[in-house]
């Protein structure tokens, strides 16, 4: 692994590490709107798909760090906005 290979996992990481705790601190604690469990890993859950599937993935030119960090975001919106409509 080289150091170009580490920025971008601790890229993608940092962003699923932050939406996981936004949904947390943002909504249950801050605005009082429960967050099921689901909801809040799911941006860790990307993080993990990313893991996986970045060698040799299934998806072609998606295979940058810059579209999961994109793809973390908006799961992170989806997430939160699934938990305040709950």
């Amino acid at each position: 692994m080289d150091l170009s290979d580490a920025r971008e996992d601790l890229a993608v990481a940092g962003a699923a590490a932050l939406g996981a705790v936004a949904l947390t601190v943002g909504l249950d604690l801050l605005a009082g709107v429960p967050v099921p469990l689901a909801a809040r890993v799911a941006p860790l859950v990307v993080y993990f798909a990313y893991l996986f599937t970045r060698k040799g993935g299934p998806y072609g030119s998606f295979d940058t760090p810059r579209n999961w960090t994109v793809l973390v975001v908006v799961v992170t919106l989806a997430a939160g906005a699934y938990a305040v409509a709950t």
